[in-house]
This record gives structure tokens, sequence and C-alpha cells, in this order.
């Protein structure tokens, strides 16, 4: 057979959708797949070529027609490059498929222009947000695949494995992984009422209805000076029962996440294993101290009192069940660069306008209050803020 001249047109059947151009167009992105058919070789090797590649039917010799079984909208794209030099993404078309068809016709994914390129990344920045929650919803995982999944690949494998190395990612994804199992289920389903029962209980203990005053004053047979009558509030006992048995299932699940733990040290920097700790421990150390009458005791003890805030901390863990939560702080996280720009925008209008107020209300002062501070409430350009 002869060869291509390069002012002969060529027609391109894609998906039933017959295209037609110039071979010199296709020779604008060399190195593509397009090109290749205006090569200046036989059309018997370019067949050849073409035949190898999945996607590609048949050639036509009558009519001179390449049918490619390819998705024929997003092709239309494709051509439009050759001959305009400006590479557009589709609305209409999902990201993974469109990157496919560009990797098929050997183009570039970084030659989309900057218009389209945010709604081509959209598809591909959702997937890494959601690799993020490492989420496994399949309610048939064998031990050999939760061994695997944890870094334990040799539970299933060797016979001969002890039963600590064979319980340990099962226990652990008992209180890990919610979605492992029905038993799993039922433990976050408890861990979710344990912490709405402690952070109700959180709230009760400041209403009056739950405090008594009592008169802890001391009577002293003594001519010394008398201290004056002395006063503590005391909550009701119930409540403090309901936040013990709280906080003795919040010991026992983080016992028993620490101890199957696969990885020690990743527990302990994990921020809700911190939060965890850090609001059960004031509890004991408060049992522990009511029973001393030291002063030092009572310090200590009036001190734990004021800390008690740490437990509304345990909202935090509902972000263990809920994967909306867990979708807002990532989102919350990624927006961190826009939320300091609302700030800042935020400051300069608070900055400018104090700055006016200051000036403004200074107009009519009296000349022996120089300060303006008998005119005006606003004293100072910070107080703005």
């Amino acid at each position: 057979m002869g060869k291509f001249d390069d002012n002969e047109r060529i027609i391109l059947n894609v998906g039933g959708t017959r295209h037609e151009t110039y071979k010199t167009t296709l020779k604008t992105l060399p190195g593509t797949r397009l090109a290749l058919l205006a090569s200046d070789s036989d059309i018997d090797s370019v067949l050849d070529q073409l035949q190898q590649v999945p996607g590609f039917i048949e050639f036509n010799a009558r009519t001179n027609e390449y049918f490619f079984d390819r998705h024929p909208g997003v092709f239309a794209y494709v051509l439009n490059y050759y001959r305009t030099g400006k590479l557009h993404c589709p609305a209409d078309v999902c990201g993974p498929l469109f990157e496919e068809e560009l990797s098929f016709w050997g183009i570039d994914e970084t030659d989309v222009e900057p218009c389209c390129w945010m709604t081509y990344r959209q598809h591909r920045d959702a997937e890494e947000a959601l690799d993020v929650f490492e989420l496994n919803v399949d309610n048939g995982d064998e031990d050999d695949d939760v061994g695997k999944r944890l870094g334990i690949e040799d539970v299933a494998a060797d016979g001969n494995v002890s039963q600590w190395r064979k319980w340990q990612p099962v226990i652990w994804n008992l209180f890990e992984d919610p979605y492992s199992s029905r038993a799993a289920r039922f433990i976050a389903f408890a861990s979710l009422f344990f912490i709405l029962v402690s952070i109700t209980t959180f709230c009760l203990e400041t209403h009056e209805a739950f405090n008594k005053i009592i008169n802890k004053t001391e009577t002293r047979n003594s001519s010394g000076p008398d201290s004056g009558p002395q006063y503590e509030i005391e909550t009701d006992p119930a409540l403090t029962y309901v936040e013990g048995v709280c906080v003795f299932w919040f010991t026992i699940e983080f016992l028993v996440r620490v101890t199957f733990c696969p990885v020690k040290l990743e527990f302990v920097k994990s921020v809700l294993n911190i939060i965890d700790f850090v609001a059960i421990l004031p509890f004991y150390l408060e049992v522990g101290l009511s029973g001393l009458s030291s002063k030092a005791a009572k310090d200590v003890l009036g001190f734990l009192r004021v800390v008690r805030f740490v437990r509304i901390l345990r909202i935090f863990k509902l972000t263990r069940h809920f994967v909306g939560l867990r979708v807002l702080g990532h989102t919350l996280r990624a927006s961190t660069n826009e939320f300091l720009l609302l700030i800042i925008f935020l400051a300069l209008g608070v900055l400018i306008f104090a700055t006016m107020i200051y000036y403004a209300e200074r107009i009519g002062a009296k000349p022996n209050d120089p300060t303006a501070a008998l005119h005006t409430k606003f004293k100072n350009i910070p107080i703005g803020f």
C-alpha cells in the first residue's frame, strides 16, 4: 500500500460518531495515539500497531474509516484539542472517565486548561479525602484479612501461632472498627450511650436542683477569732454514681484498646486517646482525695473539681461513631487557609471601624477630659476586638 498524504482527510468513527479531520491536524500532538494515524508509515504497519491497542476494532479500507470503541462525547473534546491546542473538560462527564480517556489517547492530564482544572480535579480530591477515613464496611472480614489490615499477616498463615497473636486483631477490631461485626456494633452503641449519659450528667451537675449547700463551719471552744461560716456545694450522690459507672466503662474500654493495640506508639499519639485519658484521670484522683482532710488535699481536690470541664471533651469521641463528624473535621482541616483569610478579613473590618469610632468619639470631648473617658465608653481601639 502507499503512504499517507498530509493533505488527505481522515475519518474517525468513535463509538458510532463519525469525525472528519486532516492528518496535519493530528500531527500537532506528536507522541499521541492519533498522531500515529498521521505518521509516514505504511498503512499495514500502522494497523499492526493499532490492532494491539484495546478499543481499536477495525479499519474500513473502502471508506478509509478508523473505528474506535471509545466514548464519543469525550473524543469531541480530544479532537478539539488537536484543532485549537486547548484541552477543556466536559462538565457532564465523570472525572475518572475523562482521565481514562485521556490516558487511552496518550494525552497528559496536565494539559487541561486552568478554567477546567478544578472541575477535573474534583473527583481525585474526593478520593483522597475518602482514603483518609480508611473505612471498611465489609462485614465478612476473616481473621487473616483483619490481621493483614493491621499489619499482622502471620495470624492465619502460621498454624502454630499463639493465642495472643490470634485474638489481638479480633479484640482490637471490636473496639476500633464498628463496621467489622455485629458485636463491634453493639460495643460501639454501648460506648455511644455512655458518652451521651456522661455529657448529660456533666450538664445536670450545674443545675441548682442537684446541688445542696452544706454548712461546713467548725465550732471552736477556744477564745480565738472566729473564722466565720463556711459553706460548700455538694452534688447529688446519684449523679456521682452515674458518672462512676460511665468512667468505669471508659476505663475498661481504654485499657482494652491500649492492651490490644498493634502499634502502641500510634495509639499514644492519637488525639482522641489523649482526650480519653485526660477525661478519666481527674475522677479517680478526686475519689482518692475525697477522704483526706488535710489542707493540701482539699486544695488539690478543689483544683480537680475546677478541671471537671475536661469531661466535656468526651463529645469528640463521637467522631468514632459518626462518619459525618469525621467528614466535617477533615473539611475544616482542608479549609484552614480559607478560615485564616476570613479571620484576616474580619480583623481588618474591626480595625478600620474601631479606628473611625475612636476618633469620632473624641470630637465632642470636653477640654477638661482629653481622654474622653467621661464622654464615651469607647476608650481605646483594642476594645473594638
